[in-house]
């Protein structure tokens, strides 16, 4: 194994203050953005690291900066959330990197010169291969690798551009490196569960090779993953999509992947802590549901009128756990559903993004959960697919990739999640009604799809 190699990095007073203009008008056009629809007020520092220097040719600053927002409810601007930023500097920008373009710096230690996103050019990408390889320690950055992994020199990166809540970058067809955008102290699960998974000798998940963190204040911050790159895998959503289309059934592939989900639940409950839910636990856990319930009801006004009979799916699960019942929870995905999900060309689905839901606090997402949680949220997918695709034939299409996926999971696991209606009805009213409150928020003209859901959940009992 190399030696880590490790430099000092400084950064020149006035960086952030001279970036100011050209970031208030630029972060929040990024799809990873989190705060659209509130202005940026202005930044604070967190930490900057110079990766080349900006008197050269090509500079390169790692920033981790905090936006200032106005709440939601109007009051004074706050610092908000922290972002993982990489500017690259140059004289002028060459056509092949103008979508890149983050504007001309007019005062400040870099006037005069041309800033823009970084991981669109090839040189900045290879460098922050090249420190993962080499173990490098650059200011507050640690570049670490896992013993025994070895990355190869040389590969060529390319930026995809399909991602949403963060950014990635695969080199050669070898690797993938997965750079979060939005980062919160923390134990990160998006790197600890495929690291325990991986040492578990799980097979479902792409094995952590490096990844880059900092020390910030005492607290630990994980900012990008290095894993193998799938070359031809195709993405769960897309594959159900197109087999949708031309008529094709699903539900073997529904089977195969409810087996993998859970060898993946099955090795999380042997690597990590699982813990009993008994009557307290699920009383809170009900409780925090109506929560949720009552919170989107009062953002989402079409939800009202189901308030009540979704209402029951909770009261139902905090009753049976009155009545002495227990369920075991551990560490799952998270948010999972086909997009997360990858099948290989040989016909092996894969697990991956285990961030969960962004929005939740870190320390929710780490919490052990029923595992059905994971179950509803695919469940919810496969109802995702259907409807988004055209009302024909929607409903019996999906419900065989339910009953499949079901019937692979109990295959793998011994128990078939239907056996458990009440949890399982439960959480799927729960998914339901976040993706209700999403779709009103972001996207209103998938608004129907949560909204038949919660039609049918409202006047059934599913199971």
């Amino acid at each position: 194994m190399s030696e880590a190699v490790t430099r000092t990095a400084t950064t020149s007073p006035g960086l952030l203050a001279s970036l100011d203009p050209l970031l208030r008008e630029w972060l929040p056009r990024q799809r990873w953005f989190a705060g659209k629809g509130r202005p940026v007020t202005g930044f604070s520092l967190v930490a900057a690291t110079e990766l080349l220097p900006a008197e050269g040719k090509l500079g390169l600053y790692h920033l981790l900066v905090r936006a200032h927002q106005p709440s939601a409810l109007g009051a004074e601007a706050h610092p908000g959330d922290c972002y993982q930023l990489l500017i690259g500097v140059r004289e002028a920008l060459p056509p092949r990197l103008a979508p890149a373009l983050i504007g001309h710096v007019e005062e400040g230690p870099l006037a005069g010169r041309t800033v823009y996103e970084a991981l669109y050019d090839s040189r900045p990408a290879e460098v922050l291969l090249e420190a993962l390889r080499s173990q490098a320690r650059i200011g507050g950055l640690r570049f670490e690798r896992e013993p025994g992994r070895e990355i190869r020199a040389g590969l060529v990166p390319r930026l995809m551009t399909a991602e949403q809540s963060n950014s990635s970058v695969v080199y050669g067809d070898t690797f993938i490196l997965k750079l979060l955008r939005r980062v919160v102290p923390g134990v990160n699960p998006d790197l600890e569960l495929p690291l325990a998974l991986a040492r578990e000798g799980c097979p479902r998940v792409p094995p952590p090779t490096a990844w880059l963190r900092a020390e910030l204040g005492g607290e630990p911050y994980v900012l990008g993953v290095l894993q193998p790159f799938l070359q031809g895998a195709s993405d769960g959503w897309e594959l159900a999509l197109r087999e949708l289309a031309k008529g094709e059934d699903f539900g073997a592939e529904a089977r195969a992947l409810g087996r993998a989900t859970a060898e993946v639940h099955t090795a999380l409950a042997r690597a990590l802590p699982t813990v009993t839910l008994g009557h307290r636990q699920m009383e809170l856990l009900a409780g925090g549901m109506i929560e949720r319930l009552e919170a989107a009801a009062q953002a989402v006004p079409v939800l009202r009128p189901h308030v009540p009979a979704l209402r029951s799916a909770f009261t139902a699960l905090a009753d049976l756990a009155a009545e002495g019942r227990v369920w075991t929870a551990q560490r799952v995905h998270g948010d999972l559903h086909l997009g997360q999900c990858l099948r290989s060309p040989g016909g092996q689905w894969w697990l991956i993004d285990f961030e969960g839901e962004p929005a939740r606090p870190l320390a929710e997402r780490r919490m052990p959960q029923p595992p059905v949680r994971d179950v509803a949220g695919m469940l919810r997918s496969f109802d995702y697919a259907a409807h988004s695709a055209g009302p024909q034939a929607a409903e019996d299409w999906a419900e065989t990739c339910r009953a499949a996926y079901c019937s692979g999971y109990a295959e793998v696991s011994g128990a078939d999640p239907r056996t458990d209606p009440v949890l399982l009805r439960a959480c799927e009213t729960d998914k339901a009604i976040y993706e209700v409150v999403y779709e009103a928020r972001h996207r209103p003209d998938w608004l129907a799809v949560p909204m038949t859901a919660i039609e049918r959940y409202a006047t059934s009992d599913l199971y």
